[in-house]
């Protein structure tokens, strides 16, 4: 499974707007941190799609949650 360039750089911003390692990213998403460095760099993505599920939802707890 496959994250859309739009996730890509939805996740992207995210990460820059608060100023996250890609160890800290990955803490919250859940996933490791060579997953994360994978799919930030564009690099061949088979990801499971559990893990696909977990990046999609940190992405809309992160547009959705009022901080």
């Amino acid at each position: 499974m496959q994250l859309s360039k739009k996730q890509i750089l939805a996740l992207k911003r995210k990460r820059g707007e608060r100023n996250l390692t890609i160890d800290e990213l990955a803490n919250e998403v859940g996933v490791s941190r060579f997953t994360v460095s994978r799919i930030l760099h564009n690099e061949r993505q088979n990801l499971t799609s559990t893990t696909a599920k977990k990046v999609n939802d940190w992405l809309i707890d992160q547009y959705t949650t009022i901080k």
